[in-house]
């Protein structure tokens, strides 16, 4: 006999999502047939599978250890956490409760792994939590705490983490709803003079991971009306600082689709500074050979939270920034 208590990273969802996490080998016919057997009861009971679980509710495994065993991942990576941890090293935290987690990703550095022998911030995240006890190897059988929102490896900045079930599936609503507020600064080529609003939509070269940016100015109506709409794009910007050759900008992602703020600066002639993929190489190089710019100008800098409740109601009408330096070599 195997009993697992509910704690607050497994409580309130389905009992048959929960016994999917908790035995991802396991099909659905072996789960429901222990649970018509009463191989498997909540709180000593039999069960039909769509039972909201609560915490403090007793799952109850009339089944082998073995046989557990068999239906669950195996947890031999705890140390590439604590490798990742190591080798990444101390990161910037600027914010943190039991919920939610908010990091400054440094350039250079993975959101989540490409590769299986990559080192990224999901694994860092994990081995901090692991380091601080927050977590340990049972937790992890059927929660995994994950980064909420994605950049791109060469771009730096604030990064969403979820710490716990509840806090993920909140900040990730959020963040899905456009309810959360994400600001970026770039720096690109040309003096842009003027605030706007770009609209349009992608198409996507899959090989050559580049985008397309179409209809830039006729479509910013339609996509703020329906911004839903499949590949539609929606970024509102305001110049900060004009230098001789570059302007230093504020954008703000109403949507959030792959190199949005690159290819739509690029489509109306302000690619940026470093952007070898959308910008102007013959002043890439330059730049690289005066400041050492090695990839695209561009940092997460800024998030803003709407009214929030419990239980994030310390971020309610909350703004975390970045505390690191953007690029100050040109600035």
């Amino acid at each position: 006999m195997h009993k697992k208590i509910i704690t607050t990273n497994e409580a309130n969802q389905r009992l048959d999502k929960f016994l999917h996490k908790y035995l991802p080998k396991a099909g659905n016919g072996f789960i429901f047939k222990m649970l018509r057997k009463k191989n498997i009861t909540l709180n000593g009971k039999k069960a039909s599978g769509n039972e909201k679980i609560v915490i403090g509710d007793i799952v109850t495994f009339f089944i082998s250890e073995e046989t557990i065993r068999k239906f669950q991942n195996p947890s031999s990576n705890l140390n590439n956490y604590s490798e990742a941890l190591h080798k990444v090293g101390e990161l910037i935290i600027l914010f943190e409760n039991e919920h939610i987690l908010a990091v400054d990703k440094p350039v250079g550095l993975l959101s989540q792994q490409a590769k299986v022998e990559d080192i990224s911030l999901n694994d860092w995240l994990i081995g901090y939590l692991l380091a601080k006890n927050e977590i340990n190897e049972d937790s992890l059988k059927t929660f995994k705490p994950s980064i909420l929102n994605r950049l791109d490896r060469n771009t730096g900045g604030i990064v969403l983490c979820g710490k716990s079930f509840i806090g993920s599936q909140v900040v990730s609503c959020l963040l899905k709803e456009k309810k959360v507020k994400k600001y970026y600064q770039l720096i690109v080529k040309g003096k842009l003079t003027e605030a706007g609003e770009l609209g349009g939509y992608l198409s996507k070269d899959e090989k050559a991971n580049k985008v397309r940016v179409h209809n830039t100015n006729i479509h910013s109506t339609i996509t703020r009306n329906c911004p839903t709409i499949e590949n539609a794009i929606l970024t509102k910007y305001r110049p900060l600082k004009q230098y001789s050759e570059y302007t230093l900008v504020e954008a703000e992602l109403i949507t959030g689709k792959t190199h949005q703020i690159r290819a739509h600066f690029a489509s109306i002639g302000f690619p940026l500074i470093g952007d070898y993929k959308y910008g102007d190489r013959e002043l890439n190089d330059k730049y690289k050979r005066l400041y050492g710019v090695e990839s695209q100008l561009l940092h997460a800098y800024k998030v803003a939270f709407p009214v929030l409740e419990v239980p994030l109601h310390d971020l309610s009408e909350f703004e975390i920034i970045s505390r690191q330096k953007f690029f100050d070599g040109m600035l």
